[in-house]
């Protein structure tokens, strides 16, 4: 657990983090990442095997993720944490989707605040490392194939979870891309924020710090150079077909890149 993240508004590494020895070497830095990554896929996915893998091993999962990036030279900068904490009931994330990286530590900032799950795609569930444990977080799952089949499912059972106060995250881009394009953003999130009558959390994230991989795309390089960013938006509800709303959390995304990327 590590409340210092969650406990405060934001959140910014301290100068004085531990680091891996090895990780300052040149190259290791990655191959160091790539290690802890995949010693926490594996001992995730065996728990989820064992039936054992619940809410508490899927924060630990995080954190563990969390810590790696920062001990091989990364720094993690997070804000509008109280923008989760002052609403009641379960909401919506809307975010883009740049990396890897936020799928992963994203459990471990927002959990312990609201509990939570992800809107998917089916290869994901179906993966060999990764299908056990997304699976036991009961996630909507969606084929990208056909959008009327995906609206009807978001729609379902994206009511289905927000009843049960589970709150969802949802990456509304077909797929990662470093560079944001508003017109692969969907309106999905919004049109489901409107008809289940929940808030919509706008996020905007910088997560280039871990690149995609040539063999994998789950396993690239790592530029310690490049920090980590997270900003959480101040919620609100959708009114209407949500065309303003939807506009709005293109505007947090695109402004918020912009100024990280003059930094």
């Amino acid at each position: 657990m590590r409340p210092e993240i969650t406990a405060a508004n934001e959140y910014h590494t301290p100068k004085d983090t531990p680091y891996y020895l090895l990780s300052r070497l040149p190259f290791n830095s990655r191959f160091i990442f790539t290690g802890h990554f995949l010693k926490s896929v594996f001992k995730a996915r065996s728990l989820a095997r064992k039936g054992l893998y619940d809410t508490r091993q899927w924060i630990d999962s995080s954190h563990e993720i969390f810590t790696a990036v920062e001990r091989c030279g990364g720094r993690i900068h997070i804000t509008g944490l109280e923008n989760i904490r002052q609403t009641q009931g379960p909401v919506l994330f809307l975010s883009n989707h740049m990396s890897t990286l936020e799928t992963m530590i994203f459990p471990g900032i927002i959990q312990p605040l609201k509990t939570v799950t992800f809107v998917v795609k089916n290869e994901l569930v179906n993966h060999w490392a990764f299908k056990d444990v997304m699976r036991s977080r009961n996630p909507i799952v969606l084929n990208r194939e056909n959008p009327r089949e995906d609206f009807r499912v978001v729609m379902e059972q994206g009511q289905d979870r927000l009843q049960k106060k589970i709150s969802i995250i949802i990456f509304p881009q077909s797929t990662r891309r470093v560079e944001f394009r508003p017109a692969e953003f969907n309106s999905l999130g919004t049109k489901l924020a409107a008809r289940a009558g929940v808030q919509v959390i706008p996020v905007a994230i910088k997560t280039d710090f871990w690149g995609f991989g040539k063999f994998s795309k789950y396993v690239g390089p790592i530029d310690p150079a490049k920090h980590v960013y997270i900003a959480f938006g101040k919620p609100f509800y959708v009114a209407g077909p949500g065309k303003d709303e939807h506009l709005k959390v293109v505007e947090f995304i695109q402004s918020h890149l912009e100024h990280w990327n003059k930094t």
